[in-house]
């Protein structure tokens, strides 16, 4: 397989960005921050995508770092590869609310499925993993992942059982592990003691709803609530009839200022009375006696003012008396005469003030009950008849609002009743719900006894699996040991060959363990590559990395080797030997991205052909 070129629609940086590779060796050269990371993760997220994370880790996923910087909805692009003489173009969308993907065979002209079959004919069946951990080879990143150990295992094992990927040990164990959980799962071995547990509560659920409490009395209860409902309505109807009534008649006492019988004989009292103080005034005032005796008063008066007057003058003859003494007797009775005459007009003025006090005192009364200020004795009658209806109006009110007090301990009482019934009701609704319960409780047991009837002989058959898979399980047990023991063989003789020519024949054979633990052999010992230099060790890693790949690709097309500044470590003498035999040694695409210009200048130097892409 090899990458055809690549066009970014929105992928960080990059907007409306394509590029071409050719067969051979590719060096996209840029300097630092030119984006060259962004290409090598653009190219393996249009194989694999990429997925964004949860929570907190979705701040620095690959998905957030990569989003485009404008138009963040235009995340996508498409990667065109060859495989076996097709040619397919790969078109992805990366957005959280658009993300697809398709897959395009140009030779034929048609679409065809993202599926494992595509991995395994253009990929050979890399996962991302395998994928991260052999041709693609990051920043610093020649060695392994942990991750890488699990795959190989089995790929090897795959290998040496069948000839091929077809057959997966690790996840044909796990099946059948999982298998014989879900069997394990199934199985009830106490069986029979729940089934004698389940007779057992039958029998006490079926006693439980034969008790009377259980007797469904909702049906009555709800009928006597009604019928107290009804009752209670009626009560209230006329208890408000009745108030509407009793407040009519107050607002008819209270609109004349009356708020009880004693009020209302009060007032009558008081009616009566200026009533007969005018009449007495009237009686007083019609006196014409009183008027005649103080004008003979004042007439008195001046003929004995006068007599005095003429004595005093000497005009009068003498009399018996002398003329002194007759005018100082005359004298005296004139004054008298003239009080009492002054007075008698007094008291008659004061009886006309009286009349006319107690006379409009009397039409007020009248006017406001009567509506007619006419003064009578039959209008005193009329008014005297109006206070007995008030005080009538008033017994009747007083006897409404005591019958209102009964219908209200009436209506408490039937409130008290409908509360009772509510209570009942909802008890009875209780017990119908409890009954149900139970009902389904006895249900539900009567159907497990049925199944547990079965479950007893289904316990045998599944035993019976168990041990067919304990026994499948100890046989790819035996298969795995061999597998193990010849692990190393493969992958050691493959790396062996390899790490002459990338080291230039300074190490020419190591050792790869089960867990790919790494040695370098000498005559003396085992190396462990720890004890190695940085910079050999790296070539050593770049060397296993690529027996992997081999081991992995087997006799398929060889997939593009992919070194994103992965020779910062190499001094110029180990980066020219491992050009050179790269470009001698492999046969399929290497595309290599680097900010430095040496890998350029070696290539010119060593006139190795290579196709130069600037950044």
């Amino acid at each position: 397989m090899k990458l055809l070129d690549l066009y970014i629609n929105g992928f960080g940086k990059f907007h409306g960005r394509s590029m071409d590779f050719q067969d051979g060796l590719n060096v996209v050269y840029g300097k630092n921050e030119a984006g060259k990371s962004t290409l090598h993760t653009f190219i393996r997220g249009m194989l694999f995508g990429i997925e964004r994370g949860r929570g907190r880790a979705s701040k620095n996923d690959l998905y957030t770092k990569y989003e485009p910087w404008e138009d963040s909805a235009n995340y996508q692009g498409r990667l065109r590869l060859e495989n076996g003489g097709s040619t397919y173009r790969i078109e992805r969308k990366f957005h959280k609310n658009t993300k697809e993907a398709h897959v395009i065979n140009e030779t034929l002209g048609k679409e065809i499925p993202l599926d494992k079959a595509f991995y395994d004919q253009v990929l050979c069946g890399l996962t991302e993993t395998s994928y991260n951990n052999t041709i693609s080879i990051g920043q610093l990143k020649s060695a392994t992942d942990g991750a890488m150990v699990s795959e190989l295992k089995n790929y090897i094992a795959n290998l040496n059982t069948s000839g091929s990927m077809a057959l997966n040990i690790t996840r044909a164990t796990a099946f059948l592990k999982k298998q014989r959980k879900d069997l394990e799962n199934q199985i009830v071995p106490e069986a029979a003691r729940n089934y004698t547990t389940l007779l057992g509560e039958i029998r006490s659920i079926e006693q439980e709803i034969s008790a009377p409490e259980f007797e469904n009395q909702l049906t009555s209860f709800r009928a006597l609530q009604k019928d107290v409902t009804e009752q209670l309505a009626r009560k209230r109807e006329e208890r408000e009839e009745l108030i509407q009534k009793i407040a009519k008649g107050r607002q008819i006492l209270n609109s004349n200022q009356f708020d009880g019988e004693d009020a209302i004989r009060s007032y009558q009292q008081k009616a009566e009375k200026v009533y007969g103080e005018y009449k007495t005034a009237k009686a007083a005032s019609a006196k014409r006696s009183r008027t005649v005796l103080a004008a003979l008063c004042f007439a008195a008066a001046a003929v004995f003012a006068a007599v005095s007057g003429c004595s005093f003058a000497g005009i009068l003859p003498e009399l018996a008396l002398p003329a002194s003494q007759l005018a100082i007797l005359a004298a005296v009775p004139a004054p008298l005469f003239l009080l009492f005459g002054i007075l008698l007009i007094m008291k008659g003025k004061r009886c006309q003030k009286e009349l006319e006090l107690s006379a409009g005192l009397i039409r007020e009364i009248f006017a406001r009950h009567l509506g007619d200020s006419s003064i009578s004795d039959k209008a005193m009658g009329a008014l005297n008849s109006r206070m007995e209806e008030f005080i009538r109006l008033n017994a009747a009110l007083l006897k409404s609002e005591a019958s209102m007090r009964e219908q209200q301990q009436e209506i408490e009482e039937l409130e008290k009743r409908s509360a009772d019934c509510s209570s009942e009701i909802e008890e009875q609704q209780r017990l119908q719900w409890e009954l149900e319960k139970k009902l389904e409780r006895l249900a539900f047991c009567k159907d497990q006894v049925a199944a547990l009837q079965h479950v007893i002989d289904e316990n045998d058959r599944l035993r019976d699996e168990i041990t067919a898979i304990d026994l499948a399980l100890e046989t790819m047990t035996e298969v795995s040991t061999s597998i193990r023991a010849s692990f190393g063989l493969l992958l050691n003789k493959t790396a062996s060959d390899l790490i002459a020519g990338i080291t230039g024949g300074i190490y020419s054979s190591m050792s790869v363990d089960e867990n790919l633990n790494i040695f370098m052999n000498t005559r003396a010992k085992l190396v462990p590559i720890e004890q190695v230099s940085s910079g050999t060790m790296d070539q050593i890693y770049l060397a296993l990395r690529m027996a992997v790949a081999r081991l992995m690709q087997g006799e398929q097309e060889p997939l593009p080797l992919i070194f994103d500044d992965s020779f910062v470590q190499y001094d110029d003498e180990r980066l020219r030997t491992v050009l050179k035999w790269l470009s001698h040694s492999y046969d399929g695409q290497s595309i290599v991205f680097t900010c430095h210009k040496r890998e350029l200048q070696i290539l010119e130097e060593e006139g190795i052909p290579y196709h130069r892409i600037d950044m």
